[in-house]
């Protein structure tokens, strides 16, 4: 990887870019991850990088599904295997049930295993999905094919990162699911049950923090509604008041009201 010192001000994010670039060239990362990376990124300096109040209640929230969930899952495509693969094991230490697995929209057999193998080494002992045994029925792209051990049993579905296509599939199918998406108008989070909009690895490490210290009672109801519309939009606001505290003012200020004449009336 690049050498990047650590007394730049921008390391870690530069840090990361350069992991991504080396994944590239190892065949975990395809080109249109960097795209997909560099987008999300965008959203996350907005958002003042770092956790707001309402990703935070997404993520406790999330993890009281998880806890409660019969067979919960993870889906893992290169980026994320390439950015959180460590996060990814200690979530699945904290939470023995969940199934990791392998889901890919550009695949192939050798990226699929290089995916797998990369997740094995980081900790994760059993990573499904490499050969795929089912189907998401209504869904055109490879990533359809999944494990029937895995997704297509779970009940609750942790999908990181953009993926709208699948939540949609998903939900009709009955699944509940949980997305880590950074853009608050994707449409991965408004299709999703629970969208927790924050960057991947902080949301995975505090995924894994709240299902070791539950605050809450065993016996309840596992899956309590969550608004997902307003988290939504709370990031929005969140977006829009840094942006104005940026830019000087408390808050913004709408521009002048132009009033349309009526259209003339014809002459008779």
């Amino acid at each position: 990887m690049t050498r990047i010192p650590r007394s730049h001000p921008r390391y870690q994010s530069l840090a990361t870019r350069a992991r991504l670039a080396d994944e590239l060239r190892s065949g975990i990362v395809v080109p249109e991850g960097l795209i997909a990376h560099g987008r999300a990124e965008a959203f996350d300096y907005l958002l003042g990088e770092r956790t707001s109040p309402s990703a935070s209640r997404a993520i406790r929230a999330a993890a009281r599904w998880l806890r409660g969930a019969r067979a919960p899952a993870i889906s893992v495509n290169g980026n994320v295997a390439a950015l959180a693969a460590p996060e990814i094991a200690a979530l699945a230490r904290a939470l023995p049930s969940l199934t990791v697995e392998v889901n890919l929209f550009h695949r192939t057999p050798g990226r699929a295993a290089r995916v797998a193998a990369r997740l094995r080494a980081a900790g994760v002992p059993t990573v499904r999905g490499v050969r795929p045994t089912a189907r998401i029925p209504g869904l055109p792209s490879d990533r359809r094919l999944v494990d029937r051990n895995g997704i297509a049993k779970a009940d609750v579905v942790l999908v990181p990162l953009e993926d709208g296509d699948r939540t949609e599939a998903l939900r009709r199918i009955g699944k509940r699911v949980i997305a880590i998406d950074l853009n608050p108008l994707s449409r991965t989070s408004i299709a999703a049950d629970i969208p927790i909009v924050d960057e991947l690895g902080r949301t995975l490490r505090g995924l894994t923090a709240a299902i070791r210290t539950p605050r809450t009672r065993p016996g309840r109801d596992p899956f309590p509604a969550f608004d997902g519309a307003a988290a939504r939009a709370a990031a929005l606001v969140t977006i829009s008041r840094r942006l104005a505290r940026m830019a000087g003012r408390r808050r913004p200020r709408a521009g002048p009201v132009r009033r349309r004449r009526p259209p003339a009336r014809p002459r008779p």
